[in-house]
């Protein structure tokens, strides 16, 4: 396999992770059968396998509109700074879920984090020096069940606590589709849910570069949000502001922070041990 050039991956020997959530090569088993494992890709083939599953899913599923440059895989400018997390099928050892995540040292070389381009982040200025940034979270349509996403969370809170970082930031999308129209209506009525019961404190509230207008939509709707935004919402992470539209992804874009001291205890001791 090609090996990740250097250029491509400038991370510190103390920011590469190494190894895995549990020992290298060792199977989780899931109910039902069969088994999932969890690492950090190491080399560019291992990262083009998380592209090529993006890709599918964004493109293919969601009808994402992707400039990319290289066919059949979502590639942007922020791939090459970012470390890949990666879930295996057991069994065929095909990826089928996959996270990235940018650390503060590496958005630094980058110029930004990607959610930069959508939110004003200025008020999250205190917390970069301990703060990463997840994104393009992405599992296949024949795994998306709680095992594939525990084994992505617990690896990286492990990331985490092992390299002193203790912020979470990222973008939760929503679907614009509904009953196969294209409306913001679902978005608005999520954001209306959410806000009531997580908005982060007003010192940690971002701006929309390009807002979802949702006070000129219905967000009277009796729907419930995304799996991953209550996933998310269930360990302890917070709103930070109303929903950007996304035009190329055609969804609205939830601005979320998520911090490793307000995991509730019971995720604590799943993930941390402790």
């Amino acid at each position: 396999m090609n090996e990740l050039p250097t250029p491509t991956l400038p991370l510190s020997p103390v920011m590469l992770p190494r190894g895995s959530l549990h020992r290298p090569g060792h199977v989780i088993p899931q109910a039902g059968g069969g088994g999932i494992s969890v690492a950090w890709a190491r080399n560019l083939d291992e990262v083009r396998e998380a592209q090529r599953l993006r890709y599918a899913v964004f493109a293919g599923e969601m009808g994402a509109r992707l400039e990319t440059s290289l066919p059949g895989h979502d590639v942007d400018l922020f791939d090459d700074y970012c470390e890949h997390l990666l879930v295996r099928d057991a069994d065929t050892r095909e990826v089928v879920g996959t996270y990235r995540v940018l650390t503060p040292a590496q958005a630094l070389r980058a110029g930004s984090f990607y959610s930069d381009n959508e939110f004003d982040l200025v008020r999250l200025r205190l917390l970069r020096d301990r703060m990463v940034e997840l994104g393009r979270s992405c599992v296949h349509a024949d795994h998306r069940h709680g095992g594939v996403i525990l084994a992505l969370w617990g690896a990286l809170a492990e990331f985490m606590v092992r390299n002193q970082l203790d912020t979470m930031i990222g973008c939760a999308s929503i679907p614009m589709l509904h009953n196969g129209v294209v409306s913001g209506d679902v978005a608005a009525s999520v954001w209306n849910h959410v806000k009531a019961t997580h908005l982060a404190p007003i010192e940690y509230q971002v701006t929309p570069r390009l807002p979802l207008p949702v006070d000129q939509l219905d967000g009277t709707l009796a729907v419930e949000p995304p799996a991953l935004i209550k996933g998310y919402l269930r360990l302890g992470a917070r709103v930070l502001g109303a929903p950007a539209w996304d035009p190329d992804f055609n969804t609205a874009d939830l601005p979320m922070m998520m911090r490793i001291g307000d995991l509730p205890p019971r995720y604590r001791r799943h993930f941390l041990g402790c």
